[in-house]
């Protein structure tokens, strides 16, 4: 089970980062927290392969979490 947890944290992980960097930046990076608040909170709807790639990450997210809890609950 153990070997299981580790496989499955490792490959969310690596698929995480990968479809991280297949999205699109939505902002300048860092200068988006210095300024241009309106476009940071503003409305945007997210269609077709982007919102593909944003639903993957969170459900990626969801596995990468639940996983290490279950290695953490399974090692006390």
């Amino acid at each position: 089970m153990h070997t299981f947890l580790m496989t499955l944290a490792i490959v969310s992980s690596v698929l995480i980062i990968l479809v991280v960097m297949l999205q699109e930046s939505k902002s300048g990076g860092l200068s988006g927290l210095t300024g241009g608040a309106e476009e940071l909170f503003g409305k945007q709807k997210v269609r077709g392969a982007e919102l593909v790639l944003q639903r993957i990450t969170v459900f990626l997210g969801i596995v990468f979490f639940v996983s290490l809890l279950c290695l953490t609950w399974f090692n006390i």
